[in-house]
């Protein structure tokens, strides 16, 4: 894949260069004392809605070894983990929750992949540190956004920038190099004046297969790229109006499919207005349009050596692709102490593929087989009843029509047209112990969530007596309770977020053989078929922090996940097993040190060959531990070194959430491939 090289390859250099120059400039400099920020192995410190919702700066450096997608990084977030591929492209799970019961979202916009499979999953053409922020709202208790994830919604959001004449330019820069051929530079500036600016993003990964604890290969390499750039206006200080477009494109080689992604091109467009303090009501009003077209290509050839075992006797290529238009309007209202947000949304996505032997479809014409599209409308307010009690509520309803533009179906004389009205409402109320250094929330949620792409197009059948999936899958019904506390007493601090819920017509994957079943990595005939069953969810997170001195922290944390189908009294699969962690640092103004243990439980609660479409309980996995290492220096201001060493012992595991090795790599038919080794990087960034 020929990819760009900008100018981020003579990155390092670059750095050496800044650096140099600036200790040139520091030793003319009053020396200033600076703290610096320890490595961020837990993101739940930063958080809004007494815990509900919470932040984290992706701009930081995480263990394991800094994120080279969305997926990785939501992984560093108590309670998400990810289905693993190979080495990079996971799909995210919240709370045992996947697929578009997780509502993703970049800038306040959805971009989604196109592959049958999820192998492009939306995290897939995120980069993380490109962004400013994370936000994540656990469970059903925001309605601001089209057709709203029941599990979490999770925002990747970049920051107005806050230029002067003084200082007309922001960036920052970084550089990671680690085991197996790892390679990131990352580089982001802003230009301009208190009125005007532009901001590039652009950033390149790579890396060569990684070797698990015993030392065997496992196939996982990649190559991305990614490039956006913006245009800012700001005439007044109540006034913003930004114009973005990106382009990204990438590759990477799967343990755990029998085809791999040799194209995940992405390009995009959007405009975004807002206009502040216009009435002594009106306190804002927002609106933006996004545009963006995700392509990709899978294939069995062209990044591994073409093999029948994998389940295909030929070279074969597929060309899917996904065109998503979103726009929408709010407005922010307060009348003495109530704020009130209300808006209209909208959003329309297009599917299309084709296929073909070697690189033979790129001279076939693209069909359209889906068309989806979605009018929705909200409101959510905030009511403080005192300093202590505040009440969030919320409601809204998407209008929804998809439509099956397949030809077979067509054919047959299926039902081509699915028109669903989807309600949505959530009360929460807040409280807070001054007193106390104490604060808690508890919420109750309710959604309705039509069967996305992959439930309704990637699934050999609906519920029985159905004619196929698209006209035998019922919307999905969840209400929740979500419910949080979080103290801070002196050097000592405490959190948990808990929730339970009731799902009507949970939209389960099964396995089995079917006559014909389109690949998807599962082979020749062993597919996905859905149905809806009732299901009971619950779990928590939470977590223990002490300060024992100025210099040394520590800090515990878990998270636990269960599911019940309660209409065949078995187990929901593909939930993550219990997991803690426990972060211990030594911070001091230049350095940092730290150590980070994480201890997974076995998962003995599985439900056979059922899950989800990327993938399904095998058998019962094992316990597990890794240590990993980190440390952290200023070496002048605004700029870091950190290094680390992750999985210190060199052990040999697998995670419970991992797909079966492919039979053209060799693995058994559910032999799920083991995750990295003994693996070394550093990381070098500034600011500037």
């Amino acid at each position: 894949m020929a990819q760009p090289k900008f100018f981020l390859q003579p990155l390092s250099a670059a750095i050496c260069v800044a650096c140099y120059s600036g200790a040139v400039f520091a030793a003319e400099q009053v020396h200033v004392a600076q703290r610096l920020a320890p490595i961020v192995v837990t993101a739940q410190t930063a958080n809004d809605a007494n815990g509900l919702i919470v932040r984290a700066d992706p701009k930081q450096p995480i263990q394991p070894i800094p994120a080279t997608d969305g997926a990785d990084y939501l992984q560093s977030i108590p309670g998400f983990s990810s289905i693993k591929n190979g080495g990079t492209n996971g799909d995210v799970t919240f709370r045992g929750m996947f697929g578009s019961r997780i509502k993703i979202l970049t800038d306040g916009s959805e971009s989604l992949g196109a592959c049958p499979a999820r192998m492009d999953a939306p995290t897939s053409y995120i980069q993380p540190e490109s962004y400013d922020q994370i936000s994540v709202v656990k469970g059903p208790q925001t309605v601001q956004y089209a057709n709203t994830g029941s599990a979490a919604t999770v925002i990747f959001e970049r920051k107005k920038p806050e230029l002067t004449a003084a200082k007309p330019y922001q960036g920052q820069a970084s550089v990671l190099m680690g085991s197996f051929g790892r390679l990131d530079h990352n580089v982001e500036t802003t230009l301009g004046d208190e009125k005007k600016y532009i901001r590039l993003n652009a950033n390149r990964s790579e890396s060569n297969s990684y070797q698990d604890g015993d030392g065997h290969k496992v196939p996982s390499a990649w190559e991305r790229w990614n490039a956006d750039v913006a245009l800012g206006w700001t005439p007044d200080e109540n006034t913003w109006l930004e114009l973005t477009g990106g382009k990204s494109d990438g590759e990477a080689l799967y343990a755990g499919r029998s085809m791999d992604g040799s194209q995940f091109a992405r390009e995009s467009l959007g405009l975004r207005f807002e206009k502040k303090n216009l009435t002594d009501v009106i306190q804002k009003v927002e609106a933006q349009v996004n545009y963006s077209y995700n392509d990709h290509v899978m294939d069995n050839f062209s990044l591994r050596d073409f093999n029948p075992a994998d389940g295909m006797s030929m070279p074969m290529a597929s060309n899917v692709a996904r065109r998503t238009l979103n726009a929408r309007i709010a407005m922010t209202s307060e009348w003495d102490k109530l704020n009130l947000i209300s808006g209209i949304d909208t959003q329309n996505n297009k599917h299309s593929s084709r296929n073909g032997m070697m690189n033979s479809y790129k001279d076939k014409a693209r069909i359209t087989n889906m068309d989806f599209q979605s009018y929705g409308v909200f409101a959510e307010m905030a009511y403080p009843f005192n300093e202590r009690y505040k009440l969030v509520t919320g409601a809204r309803v998407d209008q929804v029509n998809v439509k099956d533009l397949r030809s077979d179906s067509r054919v047959k004389g299926y039902n081509l047209e699915l028109d669903k009205t989807l309600p949505s409402a959530f009360v929460r109320l807040e409280n807070q112990h001054p007193e106390h250094d104490a604060k808690s929330y508890i919420g109750l949620g309710y959604v309705e969530r039509v069967p996305d792409y992959w439930e309704l197009f990637s699934t050999a059948h609906g519920n029985a007596g159905s004619t196929n999936s698209f006209n035998g899958i019922n919307p999905e019904k969840t209400l929740q309770l979500d419910m949080g506390y979080q103290h801070q007493h002196g050097a000592f601090n405490s959190w948990v977020s808990a929730y339970a819920g009731l799902i009507n017509d949970y939209i389960l994957m099964s396995y089995h053989n079917h006559p014909t079943s389109g690949g998807h990595g599962h082979g020749s005939s062993f597919s996905a078929g859905a149905k809806n069953i009732d299901a009971t969810i619950a779990g928590a997170e939470a977590g223990l922090g002490y300060q024992f001195s100025d210099a040394i922290q520590a800090d515990v944390s878990a998270m636990y996940a269960w599911g019940e189908n309660t209409t065949d009294n078995k187990a929901l699969p593909q939930i993550a097993p219990l997991e803690g962690r426990f972060n211990l640092r030594y911070v001091q103004d230049k350095y940092t040190l730290g150590m980070l243990w994480r201890v997974v439980a076995k998962q003995d609660r599985i439900s056979l060959n059922q899950g989800n479409i990327v993938g399904y309980d095998m058998n019962e996995s094992k316990a597990f531990s890794t240590l990993a290492l980190n440390a952290s220096y200023n070496l002048m201001q605004d700029v870091d070194v950190a290094v680390g060493v992750d999985n210190v012992l060199d052990k040999t595991y697998t995670e419970h959430l991992n797909k079966a090795g492919s039979s053209g790599f060799g693995f058994a038919s559910n032999e799920q491939f083991n995750n990295t080794g003994r693996n070394y990087w550093a990381r070098i960034s500034m600011k500037f």
